[in-house]
């Protein structure tokens, strides 16, 4: 049985990880500040160690530095709000197994807590170190996945988790470069096809002439070119989940036999007087508006009603600000990994700048530039100089801060808010600066009613 040591000031919160814990078969010990923490360090030796990075008396990182004195192979994994993930980046480098950011779900650490118990990690700093990827609030364990805390985030994430245990068709919308192929992948790993292919298409990709034959396969001699058999996304995706990508650009040929396959889930190869009988899940995403290529006669209704049994839609990165940093430093360590450098995180200017930009491009934007930044940074932090112009002259606009209505155009801004926060005043009140007293005082200025 593996002993733990939660180091937890929130009592609450303290107790419930180790309920949890020790229903899970693990030996848990609780204490609420750094100094106990020390005291049962000293006397006892612990598997993992799980500390909040900020306590009453001292901090997370001195509690790293007296474990791994004390006996390095003990794990540690510090737990951190997203205003203290320049901390927990430090502890990282400092020999901690991981962090993870609050608030989580406590079986969401779970993995992270078994990868860091089956890790013998006797050199606490060695020489290229992987990093284990984040729990919730972070990174899901099987794929580079930022999940978020922002309450868009959460919003989202609550509808993966309802959808995917689900059959249903879904249907993924959102701006271009908001992650959309990775949530149709969270929705497959989630659900009961996760053990069975997940085949991604971009539909834009796919040239018009041999379109039938890239989803339904051909058979040798079929067509000139033709040299052998080929299997079609239908059938290689038997069993799993069938992501179509940019669905709206599909001819209306390909829309029409699309149709029937889902109808009828069976396919015929080019060439082949047989069916094969296909089990597939179709998730398609798209960043243009179907509904409007419906009513002017690009898009077969129909097909619409039948993709689109379950709408998710993706917030832009400019619509969940909090996660923002989070974002960056996974993409930091993908970054480090694929160039083989070790930047430890941001200078503040950086992240002024990052927080001021309005990420038009989202996170494939992000993405793009922290590896650029990572490949011309020098040193520990990422300075303002390295960054695109665009970026590290940006200036905070009512865009991206909603302050308090210094623009004339308030009115809509609480309707933005209210849409927001699902019509929820008290959080519209906190994303708009004010307190719900004035808020209140607004809806009745310009008559909203909800």
């Amino acid at each position: 049985m593996s002993k733990v040591l939660v180091v937890e000031d929130d009592v609450a919160f303290g107790t419930m990880l180790k309920t949890f814990l020790g229903k899970r078969d693990y030996e848990v010990s609780l204490v609420y500040s750094a100094a106990e923490a020390f005291k049962l360090i000293s006397s006892d030796k612990f598997d993992l160690v799980l500390t909040d990075v900020r306590l009453p008396d001292n901090d997370g990182l001195e509690i790293l530095k007296n474990v791994k004195a004390e006996n390095p192979s003990t794990q540690v994994i510090v737990m951190t709000s997203y205003a203290e993930i320049s901390m927990a980046v430090e502890a990282m480098k400092d020999g901690a197994f991981d962090y993870v950011s609050k608030p989580f779900r406590p079986e969401s650490i779970l993995q992270t807590i078994d990868n860091a118990l089956q890790t013998n990690a006797v050199d606490p700093k060695p020489e290229k170190p992987k990093k284990a990827k984040k729990s919730s609030g972070s990174v899901s364990e099987n794929f580079n996945l930022v999940k978020g805390v922002s309450e868009p985030s959460k919003r989202l994430n609550d509808y993966v988790e309802l959808v995917a245990p689900t059959n249903m068709s879904v249907l993924i919308t959102g701006e271009s470069g908001t992650g959309k192929e990775q949530i149709a992948k969270s929705i497959h790993l989630q659900s009961k096809r996760h053990s069975a292919p997940f085949i991604a298409v971009d539909c834009g990709a796919i040239p018009r002439e041999i379109a039938s034959s890239e989803f339904f396969g051909h058979l040798k001699g079929s067509f000139t070119g033709a040299i052998n058999d080929k299997t079609g996304h239908f059938e290689a995706a038997n069993g799993g989940t069938l992501f179509l990508d940019e669905i709206g650009n599909l001819t209306y040929e390909l829309q029409v036999q699309l149709l029937r396959a889902l109808q009828e889930r069976r396919i015929k190869p080019v060439g082949s007087n047989n069916e094969i009988e296909v089990d597939i899940r179709v998730v398609t995403a798209t960043n243009e508006d179907l509904m409007q290529a419906v009513k002017e006669g690009d898009f077969r209704e129909d097909l619409y009603h039948r993709l689109n049994e379950f709408t998710i839609k993706v917030p832009a990165l400019r619509e969940r600000k909090e996660d923002l940093m989070l974002f960056a430093d996974q993409f930091l360590d993908e970054a480090n990994e694929d160039l083989e450098k070790s930047v430890v995180g941001f200078s503040d200017e950086a992240m002024d700048a990052f927080k001021n930009y309005s990420w038009p491009g989202n996170l494939r934007e992000l993405k793009n530039m922290v590896k650029r930044a990572v490949l011309l940074t020098k040193d520990e932090l990422i300075p303002l100089k390295v960054l695109p112009h665009e970026i590290a002259t940006s200036s905070r606009t009512s865009e991206s801060d909603y302050g308090l209505f210094k623009n004339k155009n308030e009115e809509q801004l609480i309707l933005d808010a209210l849409d927001k926060t699902g019509g929820n005043k008290s959080k519209a009140a906190r994303m708009l600066s004010i307190d719900r007293k004035t808020l209140y005082n607004k809806l009745k200025q310009y008559g909203i009613k909800l």
